[in-house]
């Protein structure tokens, strides 16, 4: 295999790649990388130069280059407060910032008293709940069956599977938490299949916390 033959599988390896990446940020910048490969492949080819391919990894390149400048603006214009970094910069890492915001947009900020019943076993599960700051006691028919604390997900099964809670959540101090409503989170979701997958991801995180107290 000589150079240009590398250059080449380079191009198509660096397409491949980025559909393989979920930021799309670092999928525009692959598509842009493997534009300029491709274009430099097409020209040096010995029966070239290949105007036709030339002509269209141009154009791709131009667009993935203009949507790279516009997911910059966008996260420039984005302004997290001080909860929703830290959220951001632990929980839910695998958002991106557009995507956090847009979680963030339909999620209300609540503040229970002690003693406050979050879920009812045996009654619907209206929405999804985000431990911030504080520790709740999870019963099952009256018996505490464990307990949880800052970055706890409160409802999640009822939200997966549907169905009524299966235990009773009671705050045991002042609780700060996020609360989603179920509709508008499965809408949101299934609008943005890479924002479903970073949640199930959070999900998967809260149950091995859950599992290994």
């Amino acid at each position: 295999m000589n150079f240009l033959d590398m250059v080449g599988h380079t191009s198509f390896f660096l397409t491949a790649l980025s559909f393989y990446v979920r930021d799309m940020l670092l999928l525009r910048v692959l598509a842009v990388v493997s534009g300029v490969v491709g274009i430099a492949y097409n020209f040096f080819i010995p029966v070239g130069p290949m105007w036709l391919a030339i002509f269209w990894l141009s154009v791709f390149l131009a667009i993935n280059s203009i949507r790279i400048i516009g997911i910059f603006l966008d996260r420039r214009s984005i302004d997290f407060n001080e909860e929703e970094a830290e959220l951001h910069e632990t929980l839910f890492q695998n958002f991106s910032p557009v995507e956090f915001r847009k979680l963030m947009r339909i999620g209300d900020w609540c503040t229970s008293a002690a003693d406050e019943k979050l879920v009812v076993q045996g009654a619907e599960v209206e929405g999804l709940k985000l431990i911030y700051n504080g520790e709740v006691i999870i019963q099952r028919d009256g018996v505490e069956v464990g307990r949880a604390r800052d970055g706890a997900m409160i409802g999640e099964v009822s939200f997966l599977q549907g169905g009524a809670a299966n235990a009773t959540v009671l705050t045991t101090n002042k609780c700060r938490y996020v609360d989603w409503s179920a509709d508008e989170l499965h809408k949101l979701l299934s609008r943005n299949p890479s924002m479903d997958i970073a949640m199930k991801h959070v999900f998967s995180i809260d149950l091995m916390r859950k599992l290994n107290p």
